[in-house]
């Protein structure tokens, strides 16, 4: 029979530490709504740059008049409008030389430009060769020719900065909406990790502690004895 002596110190002095609460989801501040709100900025704006890219795109091939283009060798007439500059444009298999004239139209009126401006409709790109300003209005036949199988067409003259512009801004708003969405779910993981940290600080009960050890010491004390 196994003999227990009784624990000379008395109960046993506090207890284990308190279980950490567990914090609903749904208490968490900024609320998870806030996610979605970095989403949707993140669409909007990557919705603005494609916008911004495809207009850009839509109104360069628009101001080519495709509808109304024809063969090298051959003629069109087309109205002119005084001080309104236009531009020929020409599509062709090569690197052609290239000619153009303008029966009856001051001398002067149609330039070379310095820089190369070209737009893609469908499988064919069109590249600007001339710009045409015409002192005065009316109806003009214009004739152009190439060593390479070719069509020309009459368009607007490109405006080059809106092009760039458009481009850059459409580029602008996917980075911001990249950025933006990043910034706004990390600053929100972050304040919600804050707020659990609080939270589970205020509701983790107090420890329990019992009375102070008390009674006789279970040993003497260390030294001689008398």
């Amino acid at each position: 029979m196994a003999i227990q002596n009784p624990n000379p110190w008395g109960p046993p002095y506090g207890g284990p530490p308190p279980v950490p609460p567990s914090i609903p989801t749904k208490d968490l501040r900024p609320r998870r709504l806030w996610y979605a709100v970095a989403a949707v900025v993140g669409l909007i704006l990557v919705g603005a740059g494609i916008a911004s890219i495809a207009v850009t795109v839509v109104d360069s091939v628009n101001s080519v008049d495709t509808a109304r283009s024809f063969p090298s060798g051959e003629s069109r007439t087309f109205r002119f409008a005084e001080g309104k500059t236009k531009a020929i444009y020409v599509s062709q298999s090569g690197q052609g030389h290239v000619d153009c004239r303008i029966p009856g139209m001051a001398s002067g009126s149609m330039t070379q430009p310095s820089s190369t401006f070209r737009v893609t409709a469908g499988s064919r790109t069109w590249e600007r060769v001339f710009e045409v300003r015409p002192g005065s209005s009316g109806d003009y036949t214009l004739t152009c020719t190439s060593d390479q199988p070719a069509d020309f067409a009459l368009g607007d003259k490109p405006r080059v900065g809106n092009v760039v512009g458009g481009i850059l801004a459409g580029i602008g708003c996917f980075i911001a909406g990249f950025f933006g969405a990043a910034a706004i779910a990390v600053v929100t993981a972050v304040r919600r990790s804050r707020h659990r940290k609080r939270l589970t600080t205020m509701w983790t009960p107090a420890p329990q502690w019992g009375p102070p050890p008390s009674g006789p010491a279970p040993w003497p004390p260390a030294g001689p004895q008398s």
